[in-house]
């Protein structure tokens, strides 16, 4: 009896943990600042925008309209071809012929060891001429003030790094299951109070869909060129600020920018399985998670299932159910406030299954010393 007592309070304790810090992290992750003091000060500031493009013909054109439409009065774009195999270049050209404010950028050969992401930011940063930085993905797209309010929320910090987590737009059910377990682990087991207190590299944490760099700061800690081998600049770059004694921070960019990170089931599992070792599915973090993932969201339904089927005491049942409750809370709230779908709540604990059996498969592979291909390159 005292063994199942300390069982259950054990399943209450792992749920409990990350719904407590999702729901006080939500109040924390605040929005892109619309106070008109910022704005006003963020609009005399001129922008860098600095894209690595590789074979982005699909969606290239798309992401530039939408950086064109800005609102902000001084800004420049600067896209880098990444020897892309597709129209990608001649695509931006013609944007760069009809708008000054566009250059089109060619990369130099890839060294070895560098990761082509890497490489292709370090360079946009040489070629940019003002103070901020503002790294995008070729498929972000903004809206008409999001370039200002991302500033204007750095300014209003301050902060050297600051990254905003677009809307994730999916498509498939696979998408639909996996992407939003971003903001999950994030909000879930990141004490944000704590990490905007200190610049300990532990808290490191960012989205490299969309980061905004004070230039002379990032070229006082070394930029991309520090982390050249990465595939997970989302962790990495954040770190390597922190570790350099400066401050970074993360803010909810759902209102102010969208992205469709990945398309289909096996972009969705090629793109998580590329730099999982870099985050979770390590030696060092794989067990933990997978206890504190697991427990707190695959096993109260679990348990909830078998103790319906055995008829367990329904003192017990009734405790499992709760328990099933609490762990979707964070799905669903999430849902609400970061405009998700609904699929990915009701099966909830199956999304955190598949993706801890994604973890555990990329430390596999990179035990045998298998690379995930990405865009022709490994």
């Amino acid at each position: 009896m005292i063994f199942l007592g300390i069982f259950v309070g054990l399943v209450l304790l792992l749920t409990l943990l990350p719904t407590m810090m999702f729901i006080g992290n939500l109040k924390l992750y605040t929005v892109a600042t619309s106070a008109a003091d910022a704005i006003d000060k963020a609009r005399t500031e001129s922008i860098s925008v600095l894209i690595p493009a590789r074979n982005e013909a699909a969606g290239i054109a798309t992401a530039l309209d939408h950086i064109l439409r800005s609102s902000h009065p001084n800004f420049e774009v600067l896209i880098l071809d990444d020897h892309s195999e597709d129209e990608t270049a001649s695509i931006v050209n013609r944007y760069a012929e009809r708008d000054p404010r566009v250059r089109l950028l060619h990369s130099a050969p890839l060294p070895s060891g560098w990761n082509g992401k890497q490489h292709a930011c370090w360079q946009l940063a040489q070629h940019a001429s003002t103070p901020w930085l503002f790294f995008l993905d070729a498929d972000v797209h903004l809206t008409e003030d999001a370039m200002t309010r991302a500033l204007a929320q750095m300014l209003s910090r301050p902060v050297s790094l600051l990254s905003g987590f677009p809307k994730q737009v999916t498509g498939t059910f696979s998408e639909k299951m996996l992407i939003p377990m971003m903001h999950i682990v994030l909000l879930g087991y990141l004490p944000l109070e704590r990490m905007r207190a200190s610049t300990d590299p532990g808290f490191a944490a960012g989205c490299g869909q969309l980061f905004l760099a004070s230039r002379d700061d990032y070229f006082r800690c070394g930029g991309h060129k520090e982390i050249y081998s990465s595939r997970h600049d989302g962790i990495k770059l954040p770190r390597l600020f922190r570790k350099n004694g400066l401050k970074t921070d993360l803010f909810d960019a759902t209102d102010i920018c969208s992205c469709r990170m990945y398309r289909g089931y096996r972009q969705v599992t090629q793109g998580l399985l590329k730099n999982a070792t870099e985050g979770i599915a390590n030696r060092t973090l794989i067990i933990p998670f997978t206890l504190l993932l697991g427990g707190a969201f695959v096993m109260p339904l679990i348990l909830a299932i078998v103790s319906l089927i055995y008829s367990w005491p329904t003192w017990l049942t009734t405790i499992f159910g709760l328990t099933v409750g609490l762990s979707i809370l964070p799905r669903l709230l999430a849902a609400v406030r970061f405009q998700q779908s609904w699929i990915g709540v009701v099966l909830h604990p199956l999304s955190v299954a598949w993706f801890l059996v994604l973890q555990w498969r990329a430390l596999v592979r990179s035990i045998q010393g298998k690379q995930v291909l990405w865009r022709g390159r490994a």
